[in-house]
């Protein structure tokens, strides 16, 4: 090959991995927000990307949190289910331990 050539696929190549770099550094920000700006930014993902990032580890990463085994739940409210009115974590655990479990059942 001429070294015009060499350089000019040398050159290609190095944008095309800047772009790709720039891309995983998006989707890397858009995984760190709330779900809302996440679920925009997928929508408009093109189904070829997903074959070309690696979208499962950087999830994995993105959403490990910073809770560690043994660690006290963090105390939040939700609404029951029966009556709707709000119920804190924190009132569970006042008599005796309490277990949440978290899955999908579908």
């Amino acid at each position: 090959m001429k070294k015009n050539t060499k350089r000019l696929l040398g050159g290609l190549f190095a944008g095309l991995f800047c772009l790709w770099l720039g891309f995983v550094g998006y989707i890397n920000w858009a995984m760190r927000q709330p779900p809302e700006v996440f679920g925009h930014v997928m929508a408009r993902m093109p189904m070829p990307a997903y074959f070309l990032f690696p979208f499962e580890t950087m999830w994995t990463d993105a959403r490990k949190g910073t809770l560690k085994v043994g660690d006290p739940a963090p105390d939040f409210t939700v609404e029951t289910l029966d009556t709707r009115t709000p119920m804190r974590l924190a009132s569970l655990w006042e008599d005796k331990p309490a277990v949440l479990i978290f899955g999908s059942f579908t």
